[in-house]
């Protein structure tokens, strides 16, 4: 087993650290307070070819793997957990189901734009009545001369206000299992359409989190998505590589908290000595440290996999669900190593502990993770 990275990926996480803590991180803490999103790094990261990383350069892609996908989830993520989780979702949200699904016209209409960063990536599939039950999908889609019909809503849709065009799931028609569920590509100008962003969140206050509302949206049935009735099938294996995404993302965070933690343990000094040299602290730092390593490890196995052409939906779920808890773990330590200064915002710890939740949450929660990984293990 060859645990070293390739030169490419190597030049790619070099470029991205050294761009991440010179253009992300030092606005991090300001763009938390303001809420503003960081349209101009991601300017600077379209110019960098950065966009499309993971996609094919007849779209303009980098033609890059999944590993290297995950490398750059995570150093953004380090520098500023908004500004992960834009991306992650920008290419695994919001460019893989184009470019596994859809069809050559589709991706050089809709992915292109992905690619270049002159349209957003954004995937529109949790409603306010089917977050973990997706099949509980109430938004519609009629066929009428041509085109189909959308009414509906969806809710937590990140990067909507800046997509030019997104991917959503919508009833279809019946069978006898059930409900028909198919994905269709709209574009967000379209009349009816409407993209609201006013939620109070709890972290990640600089990504755009949105609610779309449809309202006889009308688009033409071309714009179907793949195969009539495979939305769901869709969704599901666009998730298990999202799933690698926040897993990337969960270590960047962990261990930017983790960074804080020890430079803040070296110097801060009580009783004499600095914090780092009592035992508890030590134990403290040593458990962060392994579980960060482990947690890169298993996100690594699973883009390994991805990349390869093997099975990896129980890798991608172990990935997000180990790396997201021990992020909070990690996290909520790295506040109580800094005491009191720890709960004040100048510190950042406090920031990466908040902007750790949703990840427990998104894309599948943990218990959700849970129920997966019994299944391909064979408990059900």
């Amino acid at each position: 087993m060859d645990f070293n990275l390739t030169a490419e990926q190597e030049m790619i996480k070099k470029t991205i650290r050294e761009f991440a803590d010179a253009e992300v991180a030092p606005g991090a803490l300001e763009r938390d307070r303001t809420k503003q999103f960081p349209a101009d790094i991601f300017k600077k990261l379209g110019e960098m070819g950065i966009m499309g990383l993971p996609f094919p350069e007849e779209y303009g892609g980098g033609g890059a793997d999944t590993i290297s996908f995950a490398i750059v989830t995570e150093e953004l993520s380090r520098a500023c957990g908004s500004t992960g989780i834009t991306y992650s979702a920008h290419i695994s949200l919001g460019g893989a189901p184009i470019n596994m699904f859809g069809t050559e016209e589709q991706k050089r209409k809709y992915l292109a734009p992905i690619c270049t960063g002159e349209s957003f990536g954004a995937f529109g599939l949790t409603e306010p009545n089917a977050g973990s039950d997706a099949g509980g999908t109430r938004t519609s889609a009629k066929e009428e001369n041509g085109e189909w019909v959308i009414n509906g809503s969806k809710c937590f849709i990140t990067n909507a206000s800046y997509a030019k065009h997104l991917a959503l799931t919508a009833v279809t028609g019946q069978s006898e299992e059930g409900k028909e569920i198919s994905a269709i590509i709209v574009p967000t100008d379209a009349k009816g359409f409407k993209v609201i962003d006013n939620y109070e969140k709890m972290g990640l206050h600089s990504s755009n989190t949105t609610e779309l509302v449809m309202e006889d949206v009308r688009v033409p049935t071309e714009n179907l998505l793949g195969k009539r009735g495979e939305g769901f099938k869709q969704f599901l294996i666009t998730l298990d590589g999202g799933r690698i995404g926040i897993g990337a993302m969960a270590v960047g965070i962990a261990q930017a908290a983790y960074d804080k933690a020890s430079q803040y343990a070296k110097e801060r000094k009580q009783f004499g000595k600095s914090l780092s040299s009592f035992q508890a602290i030590q134990f403290k730092l040593a458990d962060m440290a392994l579980k960060i390593e482990l947690a890169r490890t298993m996100v690594y196995k699973a883009a390994w996999l991805k990349d390869n052409g093997k099975p990896f939906t129980k890798e991608a779920a172990m990935c997000k669900l180990y790396a997201s808890e021990i992020c909070m773990e990690v996290t909520d330590q790295a506040v109580q190593i800094h005491g009191g200064y720890g709960y004040m915002k100048d510190y950042h710890v406090e920031r990466y502990m908040r902007d750790a939740k949703l990840l427990e949450i998104g894309e599948g929660t943990s218990e959700i993770q849970r129920i997966v990984i019994a299944r391909e293990i064979g408990c059900s």
